[in-house]
C-alpha cells in the first residue's frame, strides 16, 4: 500500500493491466518518451517497449480511427488525448464506429477500448485545455462515460474501464491530478463501472457530483454540518450509465437533490438528474432540486477562468436555500 496522487494511480492501474495482459496497447501523443504530458504513462514504454507503447503524431483523428481497428482485432486498445478539448478531431471514428460497432455487427464485434482524457478547468490553460464536455459523450448511445475524482477510484475504475468489452470514455479532472492523496493497493480488485460512491452520509441534503468537484463539495458539507446542515455527498463517478438506485434511495432519507457540475449548465448531466427524479421520484421532493453549475460560456483564460469555477462558498448557499427556504 502507498499514498499516491490521482494521476500516480491512473499509472499504477495502467502498469497493472499491461503487465497482466498483454493485448493492452498504449498509444497517444507523447505518452511513450515524454511519458504523458501529465505524466500518467512515465515508464511504460522502458517497461513494455515500443510495440506497446506507441508515440503517434499530433493527428487526434489517427489516434481514435487505430484504436478502433486495433480493438476489432483482438487488442485492448488504450487511447490518450492529451486534452479533452482536443478530441474533436476524431469524433466521427469514435462516434459513427466506436460507439456503433456492437450493434452495426449485431454483437459479433465489439470495442474494447478506452479513451483517455484530462478535463476540466482550474490550472488556467488556454482554449482547449479547459472543456468539460462529458454530457456530449453521455448522449451518445454505446458509450460508458467514466470519471474517477479520487486516486483508489482511478485505479479501480480504469482497471474496469480496460477490461469491459465496450468503448469507455475515461475523463480524468486534472485540477486534482496532484492536488488528491490517498493510500492506494496495487491488488489488481477493479470497481463497478455503473455504481455510485456514497463518500459522507447525511440526512437533510443528496449532493449528486463528480470529478474535481467532488472536493469542493466534501468541504461544503464539512462547513454545512458545523452549521446544523448534514449533505449527503454522493460521487456519481459513471456518468453513463447512471446508477438512480443510490440516489433514489438518498432522497428517500433527505427530500432535497443538489447537484454540482464545472461543465456549462445547459443540457449538462445534471440537467438529465433532475429530469429523472422529476420522473421517477417527485413525490420526494420537500423543495425543487437545484444545480449549481458552469456557465454557458466558454472556458475563460487564465485568472479569468476563477470566475467560471465552482467553490465552496456556491455550494454551501444553493444548499442552505433548498434548507432554510423550503422548510
Amino acid at each position: 500500500m502507498a499514498e499516491l496522487t490521482l494521476v500516480e494511480a491512473v499509472n499504477l492501474a495502467l502498469h497493472h493491466e499491461m503487465n497482466r495482459d498483454e493485448s493492452v496497447v498504449l498509444l497517444g501523443e507523447d505518452v511513450g518518451d515524454n511519458g504523458g504530458v501529465f505524466r500518467a504513462t512515465v515508464g511504460l514504454k522502458e517497461k513494455f517497449g515500443l510495440r506497446r507503447v506507441i508515440d503517434s503524431p499530433l493527428a487526434e483523428a489517427l489516434i481514435g480511427g487505430v484504436a478502433i481497428g486495433m480493438a476489432s482485432q483482438g487488442l485492448r486498445p488504450i487511447a490518450e488525448f492529451q486534452f479533452q478539448g482536443f478530441v474533436f478531431p476524431a469524433m466521427e471514428h469514435l462516434i459513427c464506429h466506436a460507439a456503433r460497432i456492437r450493434n452495426r455487427t449485431r454483437g459479433r464485434l465489439t470495442c474494447p477500448a478506452v479513451f483517455r482524457a484530462p478535463f476540466g478547468g482550474g490550472i488556467h490553460a488556454p482554449e482547449h485545455h479547459s472543456e468539460s464536455v462529458e454530457a456530449l459523450f453521455a448522449h451518445t448511445p454505446g458509450f460508458r462515460v467514466v470519471i474517477p475524482s479520487s486516486p483508489q477510484r482511478a485505479y479501480g475504475l480504469l482497471l474496469a474501464s480496460i477490461r469491459c468489452n465496450d468503448p469507455v470514455m475515461f475523463f480524468e479532472p486534472k485540477r486534482i491530478y496532484r492536488t488528491v492523496k490517498s493510500e492506494v493497493i496495487d491488488s489488481g480488485e477493479a470497481l463497478p463501472l455503473d455504481r455510485c460512491f456514497t463518500l459522507r452520509k447525511g440526512r437533510d441534503v443528496t449532493l449528486v457530483t463528480w470529478g474535481a468537484c467532488v472536493v469542493e463539495s466534501l468541504q461544503a458539507a464539512q462547513t454545512l454540518s458545523s452549521q446544523g446542515i448534514e449533505l449527503e455527498v454522493i460521487d456519481l463517478a459513471s456518468i453513463k450509465p447512471m446508477d438512480m438506485d443510490t440516489i433514489l434511495r438518498s432522497l428517500e432519507r433527505t427530500g432535497r437533490l443538489l447537484v454540482v457540475h464545472e461543465a456549462s449548465r445547459t443540457c449538462g448531466v445534471g440537467a438529465e438528474l433532475l429530469a429523472r427524479v422529476a420522473e421517477q421520484a417527485m413525490c420526494l421532493l420537500k423543495a425543487p432540486p437545484k444545480r449549481v453549475t458552469g456557465m454557458d460560456t466558454i472556458m475563460p483564460y487564465y485568472r479569468n477562468e476563477d470566475y467560471f469555477m465552482i467553490d465552496e462558498q456556491d455550494i454551501v448557499l444553493a444548499a442552505r436555500e433548498l434548507v432554510e427556504g423550503w422548510k
